[in-house]
């Protein structure tokens, strides 16, 4: 457990901004946050059903279980707020998480996987999720786990692709 929690402080800690600036109540360093997930806009065109529909289709073709979705926009909306889409969406393999939490229980915390589909302040539509690069770079892995969460990254970048392109 302390290997996994140093390699996430020490993930962090690459993604710190070439420009980080000193916080001017006690010194201490601050990173861009956005360093820390990967975004693809969804292209022009491509609206915020189709983009889930192509995700969810992707996701089946590569045996990735939809666990859940929570359109968190039409809560949102239920209760008066004026928003933009805000849908959170889930995948997971049964299987791979397995092997994974049997490994260590504590990569339960990052499980399922998510991928956000968000309008931002401007008016875009992105796709994001956390880059699990910094996590399973820095990360002490065995190698065929290591060879797993990198097949789970990019199926999950593919998800991602087809539904910011709309392309299946």
């Amino acid at each position: 457990m302390r290997n996994l929690f140093t390699a996430l402080l020490l993930a962090l800690g690459l993604a710190f901004s070439a420009h980080a600036e000193e916080a001017a109540d006690n010194g201490a360093q601050r990173f861009d946050i956005a360093q820390t997930v990967v975004r693809m806009p969804l292209e022009e065109g491509v609206s915020v059903v189709d983009a889930m529909d192509f995700m969810r289709s992707k996701a089946a073709e590569l045996n990735m279980k939809i666990v859940a979705h929570q359109p968190v926009s039409e809560e949102l909306k239920a209760r008066g707020v004026d928003s933009g889409p805000l849908h959170i969406m889930q995948f997971c393999n049964p299987g791979d998480a397995h092997r994974m939490v049997m490994y260590n229980a504590i990569f339960a915390a990052y499980m399922p996987c998510r991928i956000a589909l968000v309008e931002d302040s401007e008016g875009q539509t992105w796709l994001m999720m956390l880059d699990l690069d910094l996590l399973i770079d820095n990360t002490p892995l065995s190698p065929e786990l290591k060879e797993m969460a990198q097949g789970i990254n990019d199926k999950l970048l593919r998800i991602m692709e087809a539904g910011a392109t709309g392309a299946f």
